[in-house]
């Protein structure tokens, strides 16, 4: 970790919960949900949207905020995860069947759905924390834009439903995982539904139901056909902290910590609006 000897320096990595597959309830397909946002400060890695990772964190004795964020469910997007200063922002939900339905916005945009009638876009990523999502066609192919992953757009509809986007890896816990993944974009049952982005986004369906995002990863949920959209995964938080240091947390958090070389790392799996972590 950078700063190692430094007993205030965090390294952190911060993902927010993907956006829920968009529903197919009239004529069309649903789009791929986005993946969270994804910030990280780990040396030589990235965050989201193509951006170099962040400066670490410096943290005093205190009482800092701390909270994982939910995947969304069908047609809604995922909510934002908090450490300290570090905010990423829920993914992007993935555009319903029909006319006008775009992509939402989010940490990760997420793909259209597909109309009759004209062609819809994908949500916008937000800056340093996921890429946009894909477009859909209209008639008469029909097939929906993937979500948008942290590492890469989302591909377009074409002869398929889009692919979501792929997540990034990091280290942080000691060996490589990719996280954040988009969701795939609905095929109207003529082809194929687009295939969720690496790290964790659900499938798009084709005659069969979509999948969800992975849990705690952030990943973008499937969009349908004749259905309901996938669920977006929940987030992740880690961080780390100098081994001799103080670390509690409130009764909400669900965590697990490994120390080497002086540094423990804390993974946080679960932790809600209100909660904290002390440390002294």
């Amino acid at each position: 970790m950078s700063g190692a000897f430094d007993k205030t320096v965090s390294n952190f990595l911060v993902i927010a919960g993907g956006g829920g597959g968009g529903s197919d309830a009239a004529a069309g397909v649903g789009g791929g949900g986005g993946a969270g946002g994804y910030r990280c400060s780990v040396s030589g890695e990235s965050s989201g949207g193509g951006a170099s990772a962040e400066s670490s964190l410096t943290l005093v004795d205190g009482v800092y905020s701390l909270k994982v964020g939910a995947g969304g469910s069908a047609d809604t997007n995922g909510t934002s995860s908090i450490f300290a200063s570090i905010t990423s922002t829920g993914g992007g939900a993935g555009g319903e069947a029909g006319a006008g339905s775009d992509g939402s916005a989010g940490g990760s945009g997420g793909g259209a759905g597909s109309s009759t009638t004209v062609t819809n876009s994908g949500g916008s990523g937000t800056a340093s924390q996921g890429f946009a999502g894909g477009d859909s066609t209209a008639s008469p192919t029909f097939t929906a834009g993937g979500g948008g992953g942290a590492g890469q757009a989302g591909s377009n509809g074409a002869t398929n439903g889009g692919d979501g986007g792929d997540g990034v890896a990091s280290s942080i816990t000691g060996s490589s995982v990719t996280r954040a993944g988009g969701g795939g974009g609905a095929d109207d049952g003529d082809a194929s539904g687009g295939s969720g982005g690496a790290g964790g986004g659900g499938t798009g369906a084709n005659g069969g139901s979509a999948t969800a995002g992975q849990v705690n990863t952030g990943s973008g949920g499937g969009g349908a056909l004749s259905a309901s959209g996938a669920a977006g995964g929940s987030g992740i938080v880690v961080f780390t902290l100098f081994s001799g240091r103080s670390v509690s947390f409130s009764g909400g958090v669900s965590q697990t910590s490994s120390t080497s070389n002086l540094v423990t790392t804390y993974t946080v799996t679960a932790a809600g609006p209100t909660d904290t972590v002390t440390i002294g």
